[in-house]
């Protein structure tokens, strides 16, 4: 299997870090992005620095962060193979307590993010006349929780899975894949340190881990024949859940 080029946004914690600690243990070129440079240079060193990792730190949301990200896989490695739009945020507020401003924020970063980013890509791919771009989902999108009252997160990633399946029909006939893997409840910063108490959401009876979902990005990735399709890594959760 020929080594890849892998970009990773949202990579400096969680998902989106192991991910991209699981792409260079299996021998591809990895360019790693958050906006916060400080964590991301903490990253770069946390994942060995090296000749095949490079770091590109700014805001998805701003397609010209997207631009960077390609311009340095492609003048580093050669390529731009391999899209992973992990960059994300998730709160709860009530619905009738958001406002503008609240629902904008998730907008800008889930939606336009992922929008973005991919719309900087996507000349590259067809350039090489192969690629892939993986977004990372939610299960929520089709599975309502009541006591998670999550409408602007969950708006924003439902518009996601919906790209995904749009992107795919537009460019699948040129060789370029387009995916989502939904993550149930994973123990990540962005859980705290209470994600065992949500273990019955799943039919498993436990949360995930981060490896668990690296491992499917790394299939989708190196799948030619996975397009347009939206893939739970949830333990069940989308099924039903574990009441005991």
């Amino acid at each position: 299997m020929k080594r890849q080029t892998i970009i990773v946004t949202g990579a400096s914690s969680g998902i989106g870090k192991e991910v991209a600690r699981y792409f260079l243990e299996k021998g591809d070129n990895v360019v790693i992005n958050s906006a916060t440079k400080r964590k991301l240079e903490e990253t770069y060193e946390e994942l060995g620095g090296g000749p095949n990792l490079a770091m590109v730190a700014g805001d998805v949301s701003h397609k010209h962060t997207g631009e960077r990200l390609i311009a340095t896989a492609v003048e580093k490695f050669g390529s731009a193979d391999v899209l992973v739009n992990n960059a994300g945020i998730f709160e709860t507020r009530p619905f009738l307590e958001v406002d503008e401003d609240y629902l904008d924020r998730f907008l800008r970063t889930n939606l336009k993010g992922t929008f973005f980013t991919t719309q900087a890509v996507i000349p590259q791919m067809l350039k090489q006349r192969d690629g892939v771009v993986i977004n990372i989902g939610t299960p929520l999108v089709n599975h309502g929780l009541g006591g998670v009252p999550a409408s602007a997160p969950l708006s924003s990633k439902g518009a996601i899975h919906s790209l995904t399946v749009q992107l795919a029909a537009e460019f699948g006939s040129r060789n370029i894949r387009v995916n989502t893997v939904a993550p149930g409840t994973i123990r990540t910063p962005m859980h705290g340190a209470h994600s065992d108490s949500m273990a019955g959401l799943a039919l498993v009876n436990r949360v995930g881990e981060v490896q668990d979902i690296a491992e499917m990005v790394y299939t989708v990735a190196k799948s030619n024949f996975i397009n347009g399709a939206i893939i739970n890594v949830d333990g069940g959760m989308g099924a039903g859940h574990n009441l005991n």
